[in-house]
């Protein structure tokens, strides 16, 4: 893929670049791991949190994390990096530089785009069970902070739905994208335990809420999004619902919260983007509701269609969350 080079982020790839190409590795037309459900019957398309099962390989393919890239860095609400700002300055013996957990870092795109917004030295801590991910997370690493100091990073693999203070001690920041939908209410509460007893704040990014937006209109566009949304609360998972159970998860434990809009805006620019979400969203929306297939093929080609076209307009709406727990002696 073309590199792009954004200032703030680093190096990143450009789904405009090759408008129509097929993905290295993938059959065309079909969804790369991530984007859509995954290949076996029953299997979510996320990545697998909890180490109960037989080995397998990755949930996210690096090349899907690659694709969104872009789009989640122009999504994610700069506006609440003010007031972490704001509490990370008022942290007490920040001397050796500011401790980042990112979990669920996948290829690392949390780290490319907030590293180089904050200043002084930092220590990333990633966190995946993926090592393939974890691989790619350090050496693409940003090296600079905001102010041009050092930025170091470890990598951790491991369960990222099994936290504890102790897991966080040091810790200054946790951070995540596009992870709060695929846990469950246990698990939201966990790690909104696991904030509080370390006390230190969590920018939670890129959580989807439930509603798309395409232009133009077409009749299944609600049908599509309501068994989407279906599909997304699978097995417990909190899906759409995630933002709204973290924020009371958060509050409860006597966190401030901030929640603010992040929706990915795509457009001609991201063709290669917007046709594997949509094979992705079409895909899963059948797969949960099959009576759906016949409908949602010719749904889905007419979509593809005006995509390539470039005629499409897609609003995908999340919402970034701020989570300000109280400061305790472990978080200095």
């Amino acid at each position: 893929m073309t590199a792009a080079t954004d200032p703030a982020t680093g190096p990143v790839s450009d789904p405009a670049s090759e408008s129509g190409s097929v993905i290295p590795g993938a059959e065309p037309g079909s969804v790369i791991p991530g984007a859509g459900p995954a290949p076996r019957p029953g299997e979510r398309a996320t990545v697998r949190l909890r180490e109960d099962g037989p080995a397998e390989g990755p949930r996210y393919a690096p090349e899907w994390l690659q694709l969104r890239e872009v789009a989640d860095a122009q999504a994610r609400a700069a506006l609440l990096l003010d007031p972490l700002r704001i509490r990370l300055a008022n942290l007490p013996n920040l001397h050796g530089g500011l401790v980042v957990h990112d979990l669920g870092c996948g290829t690392g795109s949390m780290g490319r785009w907030l590293a180089p917004r904050l200043d002084g030295a930092q220590h990333w801590v990633l966190h995946d069970r993926d090592p393939y991910l974890l691989h790619f997370a350090a050496v693409a690493s940003p090296r600079a902070a905001a102010d041009g100091s050092r930025v170091s990073v470890e990598t951790r693999r491991g369960d990222v739905a099994r936290l504890t203070p102790d897991s966080l001690t040091g810790a200054h920041l946790v951070t995540a994208s596009a992870l709060l939908d695929v846990l469950t209410h246990e698990e939201v509460a966990n790690l909104a335990a696991a904030c509080a007893g370390a006390g230190c704040p969590a920018l939670l990014t890129l959580s989807v809420v439930g509603r798309v937006d395409l232009t133009p209109a077409h009749p299944m566009d609600a049908e599509i999004t309501e068994a989407f949304n279906a599909h997304q609360r699978r097995d417990g998972l909190l899906g759409p619902d995630a933002v709204d159970v973290a924020c009371d998860a958060f509050g409860e434990r006597g966190a401030t919260v901030h929640a603010h809009p992040s929706a990915w805006r795509l457009g001609p620019e991201h063709r290669e983007l917007t046709a594997q979400w949509l094979r992705g969203w079409v895909g899963a929306a059948v797969e949960q509701r099959p009576e759906l297939k016949e409908r949602a093929e010719g749904y889905l080609a007419e979509r593809l269609e005006a995509c390539a076209a470039g005629e499409l307009q897609v609003v995908v709406h999340h919402s970034d969350l701020l989570a300000l727990s109280r400061p305790t002696g472990g978080a200095g």
